[in-house]
């Protein structure tokens, strides 16, 4: 085995985590079907059994992909792994019934019992917590690494931007906001519009020319900017060449993302190597390759 391979955490063992926490979920599915008393416990300990998942699923699909020769924290997650192997399996022997109660099982009976009092799953959560906490680290780290590998610069520089397109732009610091206590409901109603996470994707501003929309929009991105919620504007401006039509609104949005989210330059970067003309396409094909894509990466 070559030393650039035998220091890395192997993606079996993260696998692993990722199967016996799916394994402990299922469990705890029934429990929180057959047992009444402790049903604030059991969910507990699937939230934090789920999290655990999505974390090894994250690891594995990173020791899986292309980048993985550039890790260098992954050696820093091989004890916790190997800590919370241990534990998730002790966990799953617990919850698992004997078998004489998976037969009373099959037949109907009502013979499941929360195998821990509160302590102990206080304990136990605790316990996941910790040794979740040195992986987390590292993964934020590794994609931090693989980031800066990649040479963000590059990637910007592929994206044809329209210039003072942004709110907080040269070209538009002088455009007026909101003056304090005006449009005060209608501001509250936009803002709970982007707190609520089930409120629909478009909030549509219309109205006639001059009615002050894009004094609104301006006081918004600014206020969202921040509370650090703002990913990304483009305010339009007719007949001001880049800022008067779409051809760089896509494309413009996606490079702020990048520059917002960094993780995101990756994946935009895959795109355009997998399709170096796709700046060019159809604006829906731009949107999907460029923008909802790399966010269901990060």
């Amino acid at each position: 085995m070559s030393s650039s391979t035998k220091h890395n955490t192997d993606p079996a063992s993260a696998l692993a985590v990722a199967e016996l926490s799916a394994k402990i979920i299922s469990q705890c599915l029934q429990y929180s079907r057959a047992v009444k008393h402790a049903k604030k416990d059991v969910e507990r300990v699937t939230e934090q059994v789920t999290t655990w998942k999505t974390v090894a699923k994250k690891l594995q699909d990173l020791l899986d992909g292309p980048h993985r020769t550039r890790l260098q924290a992954s050696e820093e997650v091989r004890g916790a792994l190997k800590d919370c192997r241990r534990q998730l399996g002790s966990l799953l022997d617990r919850l698992t019934p004997g078998k004489g109660r998976q037969a009373m099982i099959r037949f109907g009976i009502r013979a499941l019992k929360w195998p821990f009092d509160n302590k102990e799953v206080e304990k136990i959560l605790q316990d996941l917590a910790r040794c979740m906490q040195p992986i987390t680290t590292a993964l934020q780290i590794d994609q931090i690494v693989a980031v800066l590998t990649i040479d963000q610069k590059a990637v910007l520089r592929t994206l044809p931007e329209a210039a003072g397109a942004a709110f907080d732009s040269h070209a538009d610091e002088h455009n007026p906001t909101c003056l304090p206590d005006t449009r005060v409901d209608f501001l509250r109603e936009i803002s709970q519009w982007v707190e609520d996470p089930d409120a629909k994707a478009v909030f549509w501003l219309n109205g006639m020319a001059g009615t002050g929309k894009s004094t609104i929009s301006r006081t918004l991105a600014h206020s969202s900017y921040n509370r650090g919620q703002l990913g990304a504007s483009f305010f339009f401006k007719r007949g001001e060449g880049d800022r008067g039509r779409m051809s760089k609104f896509f494309t413009t949005i996606a490079a702020q993302l990048i520059r917002r989210e960094p993780a995101l330059a990756v994946h935009v970067k895959d795109a355009i190597d997998a399709d170096p003309a796709i700046v060019d396409k159809a604006m829906r094909e731009q949107f999907e390759k460029l923008i909802l894509e790399p966010l269901s990466y990060v």
